[in-house]
């Protein structure tokens, strides 16, 4: 039976892990574009992989459910990059809640119910969910638990408490990593499957382009220039590491987030970039 990797958001970040981990199986792109899908499947193609492509609103059930039905249709499923995303200066916080959060807990549910056995998932999650400050137990419980139809229902959510873009990012790539701890434990050991997450800071893609010359440019630079690193990341460098927690030699690492961010976060609450 031919084994199927489905990416979800078909940007530099997935595109690059795909490559990573994909030989020899079948890769389904998907993405809410034409245009960046088909990009993808083009490169991926001229690379010699056999691939597939999709449309797909993680947003919406009706629409992950589709591609579910599509990826099954092809083989068993043996792997799920979940790299489909909104940055803070691309959206209002409704909708980053809508794609990040939600979005990403639907999916994480609907594949987490036909992966096969040895199957691995991974969620491109965020630096900016480690810089959150800390919420209470039941808080963390609530957004690693709750049914995904009732997340966006949760009072923390509620449009009088998060009207920041930000805020908004930075609770939903926290609720990215513990929703794949609840579901390593759960749905994802009932297969016999692992899941991760992986936290980058910032790397060089054209979305990192597009945020350093927006209105929130000043403090990426910042970052970048106060890290530890002295430098963004690169794609290549976030599916290093992405490859070992999918592959054989990180069997062992399960419902895990794992950040790679140049020492950004480390210098943040510690360093050169900590607050005044």
């Amino acid at each position: 039976m031919t084994e199927v990797v489905v990416v979800i958001g078909a940007g530099s970040i997935g595109i690059a892990i795909a490559r990573r981990i994909s030989t020899g199986k079948r890769v389904l792109l998907a993405d809410l574009y034409e245009e960046p899908v088909a990009a993808a499947a083009k490169v991926m193609a001229d690379a010699g992989f056999e691939t597939s492509t999709a449309a797909v609103d993680i947003s919406s059930r009706t629409s992950v459910e589709a591609l579910v039905g599509q990826a099954k249709a092809l083989g068993d499923v043996s792997g799920v990059i979940i790299a489909a995303g909104l940055s803070p200066s691309q959206a209002p916080a409704e909708k980053i809640l809508a794609v990040d959060l939600y979005g990403s807990a639907l999916v994480l549910e609907l594949f987490g119910d036909v992966m096969a056995r040895g199957g691995t998932g991974i969620v491109v999650a965020s630096q900016s969910g480690h810089r959150l400050p800390a919420l209470m137990p039941e808080e963390d419980r609530l957004l690693a638990t709750t049914p995904v139809e009732d997340l966006l229902a949760l009072p923390m959510l509620q449009s009088d408490r998060i009207t920041d873009p930000l805020l908004a990012y930075q609770y939903s790539k926290r609720c990215n990593a513990l929703r794949v701890r609840a579901e390593a434990a759960t749905r994802w050991a009932a297969r016999g499957a692992r899941v991760n997450s992986i936290s980058p800071g910032i790397v060089m893609t054209p979305l990192a382009r597009d945020e350093l010359s927006g209105p929130r440019a000043g403090g990426y630079q910042r970052m970048i220039d106060g890290s530890p690193a002295g430098r963004a990341g690169t794609p290549d460098e976030i599916a290093a590491l992405a490859a070992l927690m999918m592959g054989p030699e990180g069997a062992f690492i399960n419902g895990a987030d794992f950040l790679i961010d140049g020492g950004v976060t480390a210098s943040w609450f510690y360093g050169a970039l900590r607050p005044e």
